[in-house]
């Protein structure tokens, strides 16, 4: 199936057969996306792999939407990352959208916990991209400033970009902190 659902193949889209995870930086949408991908026996696509090219060159944004759009044609995939800009391309192919709405202190956390390992480790991100532990500490590219600069501004995003007539078909998955997340995936294997 190619392209938006008509209304009749909608009606047999099951809730979980193309879901994309929104959320602050650091919440955990790449591992959790990660985790639903593996129950449901289903493609991931990682936005950020996409957007971040090697030594951190950011796709242009025309870029980005046509690889996302070739990506998100499969009938069933879970993907992850906000990019609002991106929306349009996104949110029509999916049947829902699970928000990955923490409280600021759980993100921060494991927001810290996350950029430690990588640091530690010298985890590869995305084509041959390592994270710079100064980067977060000491720099404006700091996922922590990030993560505040956009926890709230979501809060009131991601509800008025669902509330749009055009996404009037997606179902909502609302989860307000980590057991809540564990307790709905094991949901989706029952």
């Amino acid at each position: 199936m190619t392209g938006s659902p008509t209304p009749g193949a909608r009606s047999r889209l099951r809730a979980t057969d193309r879901l994309v995870l929104v959320g602050t930086s650091g919440a955990g949408k790449t591992a959790m996306a990660k985790r639903v991908a593996k129950a449901l026996d289903m493609p991931h696509v990682e936005f950020d792999g996409i957007r971040h090219g090697p030594n951190w060159t950011e796709t242009p944004d025309d870029v980005f939407k046509v690889i996302l759009s070739r990506r998100l044609q499969e009938d069933r995939w879970v993907a992850d990352g906000n990019y609002s800009f991106a929306r349009d391309v996104v949110w029509p192919r999916a049947a829902a959208v699970v928000w990955l709405d923490y409280p600021i202190r759980v993100v921060m956390w494991r927001l810290f916990r996350r950029t430690i390992r990588r640091a530690v480790f010298r985890q590869e991100l995305w084509n041959g991209n390592r994270e710079k532990l100064w980067w977060h500490f000491c720099s404006r590219q700091s996922l922590f400033l990030w993560a505040l600069q956009t926890h709230w501004r979501r809060r009131r995003t991601i509800p008025a970009a669902l509330a749009h007539p055009e996404h009037v078909h997606l179902g909502l998955v609302h989860l307000r902190s980590p057991k809540a997340a564990d307790r709905w995936l094991l949901t989706l294997t029952q």
